[in-house]
């Protein structure tokens, strides 16, 4: 498509702008099946269609020109927010795909025009391919973002005394989990000053090498801030892996359940737990 074309063709959808307007709604309306309102679709057509005008004023002919950059901002905020509003990536290409129909009712049978209407459907293709691609990337960031919330939720540091904070694994720790785990650790060892604390393995349903190195790199990095690491939770499965395999925790201090790795540190405190009765329970 030259600038000639793309200026008669603005002239076009000037002139028949409600008409191709009207068809281009009730094709999006009908793929949407009531998702948005009316008032909100008509808001977005509207948008677009103002601005790719004005594009085709300019005499821009691929999506890549300077001058189609209104264009594709209003385009690339759409996609977004249909993205992030559970929309698929077809119902929202179609947004843009929609429009040829309507534009070939209204711009005539003559070559002339069936050659400009040909001119503006690879055009639109364009816009169709890079909605697509934005729409992808979108999501992509959108998954991105909800794999590190979950992997922080799933990552908890508690508080169990004063001055004992533990972290109990539920999974597989891998790479990414264990950078995770070390910083949360980390900060919560700065935060509270405590002197101890526990990573409980209880729900950790396999031990080998590559996560023993893991809990190991963890421990130094809390020992190097001063805290003494209790590792419970060491089921009799995994302490066959952990023997077979080789792996030695060395000086570590290892319980068979949290509440053992608990009773332990606060006997390092000297701190006792006395029942009603008044006989010890620590």
């Amino acid at each position: 498509m030259d600038a000639k074309v793309a200026q008669r063709l603005a002239e076009v959808l000037t002139a028949r702008r409600e008409a191709i307007l009207q068809g281009w709604m009730s094709t999006v309306r009908e793929t949407l099946r009531g998702r948005l309102s009316d008032a909100e679709l008509r808001r977005q057509i509207d948008e677009i269609y103002v601005a790719l005008v004005a594009t085709l004023e300019s005499g821009a002919t691929t999506v890549s020109a300077s001058s189609a950059s209104d264009l594709t901002g209003v385009l690339a905020d759409l996609t977004r927010s249909r993205a992030q509003h559970g929309f698929s990536a077809t119902e929202t290409a179609i947004s843009v795909f929609a429009l040829k129909e309507p534009v070939r009712e209204v711009i005539g049978e003559d070559t002339a025009a069936l050659s400009d209407h040909a001119a503006f459907s690879g055009f639109i293709d364009q816009l169709g391919l890079y909605t697509f691609e934005t729409y992808v990337a979108a999501r992509d960031a959108l998954i991105n973002e909800q794999a590190e919330q979950l992997l922080e939720l799933s990552t908890p540091v508690v508080k169990l005394w004063e001055g004992i904070v533990a972290v109990p694994l539920v999974g597989t720790l891998d790479s990414a989990r264990s950078q995770v785990v070390m910083e949360r650790l980390l900060q919560a060892l700065v935060d509270s000053g405590s002197p101890f604390a526990i990573l409980d393995i209880t729900g950790v349903p396999a031990i080998d090498t590559q996560v023993a190195q893991h809990i190991m790199k963890t421990i130094v990095a809390a020992q190097l801030m001063g805290a003494q690491c209790v590792i419970s939770g060491i089921r009799p499965q995994i302490a066959q892996t952990i023997v077979s395999l080789g792996i030695e925790f060395g000086e570590i201090v290892t319980k068979a359940n949290l509440a053992d790795a608990l009773q332990y540190a606060l006997r390092q405190q000297d701190v006792e737990i006395v029942r009603r009765n008044g006989r010890s329970a620590v």
